[in-house]
């Protein structure tokens, strides 16, 4: 089964005769299980597509279906029950002034949760958060744990899906680690399907089965991890990519 079909995605800001595309006639899948990755330099436009699924960007065209909804221009609540984004910036996607325990109880009632209390004990234990930390505010806690809180939040209406937009370049080297093996856990445990974004070849090669190369807002390739970690890419831009990532670790 299909999770995400986009086929000939174009995205664009500004208006009419002066749009600027930031993404260019895209096309790919993801089956349901499967996690699939974005790379590419800044300004590539992999996270304006997590933003256009996600309905946070309105100008665009092409035909988009996923968790067997076909989209348009405004999402349902059925939708943000099936799909859910976790951004980069784990202090800037929580509410300051927002418990952890509001911060995940809001999204269960929203989409009809009874049994809240529960749920909010179950969720801070998956994600590797104790019950002290369900009255704290994001000041009180670290880079990390503020990740799993935004972690725990997406996950709290069952979603099928996680858009990951780059959920470890804004952590720690030491604490990303900890997160990625949080996200395969998680993605086993709650059978999830993954689209993730990232800048940084090892980390989609952590957590992803394939690959797609984006450059100035159009796919150059798309290849499997262990082509990836082989060396077999067919484009040169593809190339310099995976040399700059080993050049960067030596």
């Amino acid at each position: 089964m299909t999770a995400i079909s986009i086929e000939n995605l174009n995205v664009w800001f500004g208006p009419p005769g002066q749009q600027s595309y930031a993404v260019k006639d895209v096309s790919f899948d993801v089956k349901e299980g499967e996690s699939f990755g974005l790379v590419g330099e800044s300004g590539s436009g992999k996270s304006t597509i997590l933003r256009a699924i996600s309905g946070l960007v309105p100008t665009w065209s092409g035909q988009m279906t996923v968790a067997g909804e076909q989209l348009g221009k405004t999402r349902s609540r059925t939708f943000y029950r099936k799909v859910q984004m976790v951004f980069q910036d784990p202090y800037a996607s929580l509410h300051p002034r927002q418990t952890v325990d509001r911060m995940l109880s809001e999204p269960m009632k929203l989409h009809g949760f009874s049994d809240v209390d529960q749920r909010i004990v179950r969720l801070l234990d998956s994600v590797g958060l104790g019950p002290g930390f369900r009255f704290r505010y994001p000041h009180q806690m670290s880079g990390g744990q503020r990740q799993r809180v935004a972690i725990a939040r997406a996950l709290a209406p069952e979603p099928s899906i996680l858009l990951l937009d780059e959920p470890t370049s804004a952590l720690d080297v030491s604490v990303q680690a900890e997160i990625l093996n949080l996200l395969v856990d998680l993605r086993s445990e709650h059978h999830l399907t993954y689209l993730m974004v990232s800048h940084d070849l090892g980390v989609v090669g952590h957590l992803c089965e394939r690959i797609a190369v984006m450059q100035e807002g159009r796919f150059v390739e798309t290849l499997g991890v262990e082509q990836m970690r082989k060396l077999e890419a067919k484009a040169d831009y593809t190339n310099h990519l995976l040399q700059s990532s080993i050049n960067s670790v030596r």
